[in-house]
Formats: C-alpha cells, structure tokens, sequence
C-alpha cells in the first residue's frame, strides 16, 4: 500500500518529468516533426537500419502505424527503403543524410537548452540533478 506521502511524491516526479520532456521535445530541428517521427529517427541513427517490423515492435505500435510514418519520413527525405541483400521479401529502412542531419541538429538543439538551464543552477543543485539523474535510469530500467 501507499502512504500519502509516497503517493504525493510519485505524482510530483511524474509530472516534473513529463515537464521538463515536453520542454525538451520543443527544441527541435524541424517544428512540423512529431515525437514518433523524431523516434524512428533517432532509434535508426542508434540502432541502424530496421525492417518496419523492427521499428514498430522497438517503438511499440502497429505495422500500420509504423508504415504510415516511415512513409511520411520517406517522402520528407529522411530516410530509404531498400531489398534486403539476404531475403528479397525484406526491406531495409534506414537514415538518410538528411535524416541524420535532422536527428543530430535536435539533440544539439535540446542539449544546448539544458546546458543553458544548467548553468543558472548553483553547484549544489547541479549535483542534486546529476545523482537524480542517475536514480531515475535506475527507477526506469526495473
């Protein structure tokens, strides 16, 4: 069971959390990108190329989902479709150099906000962040 406390504080986390995501999302390279597309992006840039199977599964939506944007992407110029070498029935998806253009002017972009907000902050609360940060990974990967 939850005491009060616990619940109250969960729910402040969560919704500095969500804050501070939706302050960084805003911070991109191409304003009319949605979240999911940035994603695809951004997985195909760390990951390498995918079959659209792949990326939905890693992103967690449908294939038809999954095909809708990577279509979009494809007619933006972000990224290309193409036979596999092994399994003719595959398609491999991958980052365009634009694609990849767009996905390293984003982070610049939104490490480059944080860095700012960072350096109002005094030492102390620096390292409050830093050790949060690092329990936050901890709390996310169980």
């Amino acid at each position: 069971m939850s005491t009060p406390d616990l619940t109250s504080e969960a729910s402040e986390l969560r919704m500095a959390t969500f804050r501070l995501a939706r302050r960084l999302r805003a911070e991109r390279a191409v304003d009319s990108m949605s979240d999911g597309q940035f994603a695809v992006l951004a997985a195909l840039k760390v990951h390498g190329a995918h079959t659209l199977r792949d990326l939905a599964e890693r992103e967690r939506v449908t294939a038809p989902s999954m095909n809708r944007t990577v279509n979009c992407l494809e007619e933006s110029g972000y990224l290309t479709r193409t036979p596999d070498d092994v399994d003719r029935r595959k398609v491999n998806i991958a980052l365009t150099p634009e694609g990849r253009d767009v996905v390293e002017e984003t982070v610049r972009r939104r490490d480059s906000w944080l860095e700012a907000a960072l350096d109002s902050l005094t030492p102390q609360q620096r390292g409050t962040l830093h050790d949060a940060a690092a329990l936050m990974r901890e709390v996310a990967a169980r």
